[in-house]
């Protein structure tokens, strides 16, 4: 494609409703443009991005058994009744009437619409498996769309659904499926980890969500970056060492109270007392079943809910908030000890019994004391892994550092079971005769949000780094024919040059223009082919093509007759892409 001819303007400033680098650099590119809140035009550029995304998601889902289909963006509102999630969805979706009245929605997702279809199309168990996917535009009206691609209330994803006879069946189309985005996220050359997750509004229990490592995700999770260990925040253990040994500290004098007046945070007890937060045992109140009870961690960190819930199943806990201090006067909010008289059970995460000794409440207001030893002054009933996760963290796989990043979701897999089969009548007639509804299974995929994604995460201070086989174009060729007798010479060997890399099969956005060095260089760097070849007065009299690699930076020069013309096409790939 010369770009003389090509639809695009690039702009030299951010935009500036943009906030984050995947959205300033695509819409300066000439990639996308905003048509209204959180909807956008997909240029020439970014469509062809687009559909390279698309045609590695199609692949994996062949390859994975997965048929494609292409079903209504205008969805009865209707289905939606049946299964109950045109309440769940409420303003999130777009609706709309028709001239006879009839309600309508703007798909958000399609589990309604095709579990309908098999509905009507399948009834034995001698039909299922069936594996359907589409490639097709979502709508969801968010409240505040923001972050371009990644909060857009108009998007394109890869959704696919699976109906099976039982949960062992819906189970291996499960892994495929799951090996399938593992394959999708390395070819679009993702940094990326599967954690488990919540269902949300597509039910089910079991699912996995793929996070793509980026600063500017909207989720927290936890990786191991030396093993493939990845879980949610509320999910993430770190290593311990299980059930500590207490009581044994015999040198450690004995408790001292202290006074530490309107003191009742962490931070300011241990300025007072010349101690690191790390000393102190940080005691929650919650309630159990109606109970007061104890959650002990060390000062520094905090308590993981949903670790304690598991704790104390299958009892209840809740955190104690200020209504329920206010009606228990006698519970020291900011100085409660992990001795509390009234505390119907102590929870500790095994940190607490990592420490000869601590300093804690006193179960006094303007009090706490100093050389507390587990085992000798306080029992703990119930020792768990209680804290968040922070990095630096062991793994508890490997061993080795955890690290706490925010990440984009890019796919999520969902064991949703017969939520949808049950209310659609998905019902399948077993050999005996018997009818049962069909297992489901739903996966999908955020194409236009891995674009951003791909962007977050391959670009630099002067543009986008496209991966090759994800770049609009290959190549990016320069000419730059000055003004001298050779000009013409030059214009024609670059000619020349573009016609057989095009041959070859390498695409190329061959920048013909008449424009400076400079405008024609910044705008390779921000658009972000893989390659870059130059061609010159000086190096055509020489006989060579200046060639940069955008990723990394690296330059050389290829002899342009020995090298690439008089090249065979494979030959020409391989000296020109590497």
């Amino acid at each position: 494609m010369r770009m003389s001819h090509l639809f695009l303007r690039t702009l030299r400033d951010d935009p500036a409703d943009a906030d984050i680098d995947s959205h300033r650099l695509l819409v300066r590119g000439g990639y996308i443009r905003r048509l209204a809140s959180g909807i956008y035009a997909w240029l020439p550029l970014g469509r062809r991005v687009l559909a390279n995304v698309e045609r590695i998601v199609r692949e994996e889902m062949d390859l994975a058994g997965a048929q494609e289909v292409t079903l209504p963006i205008a969805q009865p509102l209707e289905l939606w009744a049946r299964s109950g999630r045109d309440q769940t969805y409420g303003p999130l979706m777009f609706r709309l009437q028709d001239r006879k009245d009839t309600g309508f929605c703007l798909s958000p997702t399609a589990e309604e619409a095709i579990t309908s279809i098999i509905a009507g199309e399948y009834e034995s168990y001698r039909d299922l498996p069936v594996n359907l996917y589409q490639i097709n535009w979502k709508h969801r009206d968010e409240l505040r769309p923001r972050f371009g691609l990644l909060r857009a209330r108009e998007f394109l994803m890869k959704d696919a659904y699976s109906f099976h006879v039982d949960t062992d069946d819906l189970k291996r189309t499960y892994q495929d499926m799951y090996d399938a985005y593992h394959r999708v996220f390395e070819r679009c050359r993702l940094t990326f980890r599967p954690v488990v997750a919540q269902a949300g509004e597509i039910g089910g229990e079991v699912n996995h969500e793929f996070m793509a490592v980026a600063a500017v995700g909207e989720d927290d999770f936890v990786w191991c970056r030396s093993c493939d260990y990845a879980a949610n925040v509320e999910a993430a253990r770190r290593r311990s060492a299980g059930t500590p040994e207490t009581g044994g500290a015999t040198r450690v004098p004995a408790r001292e109270r202290v006074h530490t007046p309107d003191l009742p945070g962490i931070q300011g007890v241990a300025e007072h007392l010349g101690a690191q937060p790390g000393e102190l045992i940080k005691c929650i109140a919650f309630d159990l079943d109606g109970e007061l009870a104890l959650a002990l961690v060390p000062g520094d960190r905090e308590v993981n809910e949903y670790a304690l819930a598991q704790a104390v199943a299958p009892r209840h806990a809740r955190l104690f908030a200020d209504a329920d201090f206010a009606a228990r006067p006698d519970v020291p909010l900011g100085y409660i000890g992990p001795d509390f008289p009234g505390a119907a059970l102590v929870v500790a995460d095994p940190m607490v019994g990592e420490r000869d000794e601590w300093i804690t409440g006193a179960n006094e207001i303007d009090h706490h004391v100093r050389h507390a030893v587990a085992g000798r002054d306080f029992t703990v009933e119930v020792w768990a892994d209680l804290v968040s996760v922070v990095s630096g963290d062991p793994c508890p796989r490997c061993g080795s550092e955890l690290s706490v990043d925010r990440g984009i979701e890019v796919g999520h897999v969902f064991q949703v079971g017969t939520k949808y089969s049950e209310s659609l009548d998905a019902i399948y007639t077993d050999e005996g005769g018997v009818q049962h509804p069909m297992v489901m299974g739903c996966y999908g995929i955020g194409i236009s949000r891995i674009v951003a994604a791909i962007v977050e995460e391959h670009h630099d201070d002067h543009g986008i780094a496209w991966p090759l086989g994800l770049a609009p174009y290959d190549v990016h060729l320069v000419v730059l024919a000055g003004r001298g007798d050779t000009a013409a010479e030059v214009v024609a060997a670059a000619d020349e040059l573009y016609a057989a890399l095009s041959a070859a099969g390498v695409s190329v956005l061959y920048d013909d223009r008449d424009a400076s060095a400079g405008v024609k260089f910044a705008d390779a760097d921000l658009l972000g082919m893989p390659v870059r070849l130059t061609l010159g007065a000086k190096g055509f009299q020489r006989g060579v093509v200046e060639r940069k690699l955008r990723a990394s930076g690296e330059q050389d020069e290829l002899a342009f007759h020995d090298d690439l013309l008089t090249a065979s096409p494979e030959e020409l790939c391989a000296a020109v892409l590497g």
